[in-house]
């Protein structure tokens, strides 16, 4: 089964083709017309599509071959627990489902580092629970400055070497505070996991993971794509479901 999917952001529009659970390739683009360009001449049997920027009537006219699209009606491979689904945004279901079908068991726990910090959790019965949301790393940055008289607005940079423990400047010392609050609540947080949940595996995503890769352990695993293998984990239970 050769799947597409597609997960359109507000300024991201990222895409993958998959061989069943096999990520064959990925891609991203700014515009639409770029996609579809580049997925021309692919061969697919089943799409699936999320998007926060257009609705499923506007795609229909965008796309030139039918797909399943994500929202509220979709069924999952997991069972949803959390209390107030209308309020749970699909892209952390995805990112725990991703987590969850590169072991095909829970429990599992997807950490997304982007805008925000979102902690999902799927348990060994295979049931969402739920997790933690805090500020990311650009929005505790972003904190200092406009709640404050004089801290300047700061940004961490890829590429640049680990912020000094102990910052000897204000600017070092933001990046110190930051950088390393979030290890720890990241590190803390998936030790309580630990204890109260044997055999966790953590997944950690994002568009800032790549500032944590030192994280990497034998159970703690950095797939910046995660989002489009849950969505291409749904999007397979649909069609045998069809």
């Amino acid at each position: 089964m050769k799947n597409l999917v597609i997960d359109i952001g507000n300024t991201r529009i990222k895409a993958a083709m998959f061989e069943g659970l096999a990520l064959q390739e990925e891609f991203s683009v700014e515009y639409m017309d770029e996609l579809r360009n580049h997925i021309q001449e692919w061969v697919f049997d089943h799409v699936m599509v999320s998007s926060v920027r257009w609705n499923k009537e506007e795609l229909e006219l965008m796309l030139p071959f039918g797909f399943f699209f994500l929202d509220r009606e979709t069924r999952f491979p997991v069972e949803n627990h959390y209390e107030t689904p209308h309020t749970l945004g699909l892209d952390r279901l995805a990112a725990a489902i991703g987590a969850y079908s590169l072991v095909e068991k829970g429990p599992v726990l997807s950490v997304d580092l982007g805008t925000c910090i979102t902690f999902d959790f799927i348990d060994s019965a295979d049931r969402y629970l739920g997790g933690a949301i805090s500020p990311g790393i650009q929005m505790r940055f972003q904190a200092m400055h406009r709640q404050t008289a004089k801290l300047p607005l700061v940004e961490m940079v890829m590429g640049e070497e680990r912020p000094s423990f102990i910052g000897k400047n204000t600017v070092e010392g933001m990046k110190s505070g930051v950088y390393y609050g979030i290890q720890k609540e990241i590190e803390g947080t998936i030790s309580q996991y630990q204890h109260q949940h044997q055999g966790l595996k953590v997944f950690i995503c994002g568009g800032d993971a790549k500032f944590f890769e030192s994280l990497t352990k034998d159970h703690i695993f950095v797939i910046p794509n995660l989002v489009l293998h849950g969505l291409n984990r749904i999007l397979i239970y649909n069609v045998n479901k069809n």
